[in-house]
């Protein structure tokens, strides 16, 4: 039996006007992945954090480069 890992394909999203974070929860450490309006300050959910991996495809998926913030 053969694995294939599936191919990330590649998502835009609007760097004028939304910033990719990851959504933290203080009580059980949830994380979430999305982007936060620069001007309004909405979050819009993307993807669950579970480990590293899922960070990598979330930032590999819209061509993210730099560090993401985590807002809490």
């Amino acid at each position: 039996m053969m694995f294939f890992k599936k191919k990330t394909e590649k998502k835009t999203y609007d760097k004028e006007n939304k910033k990719p974070v990851i959504k933290a929860s203080i009580c059980n450490g949830e994380q979430v992945a999305g982007f936060r309006d620069v001007h309004t300050g909405t979050f819009e959910e993307v993807m669950l954090i579970r480990d590293s991996e899922d960070l990598f495809e979330f930032k590999n998926e819209y061509g993210i480069t730099e560090d993401i913030e985590k807002i809490y």
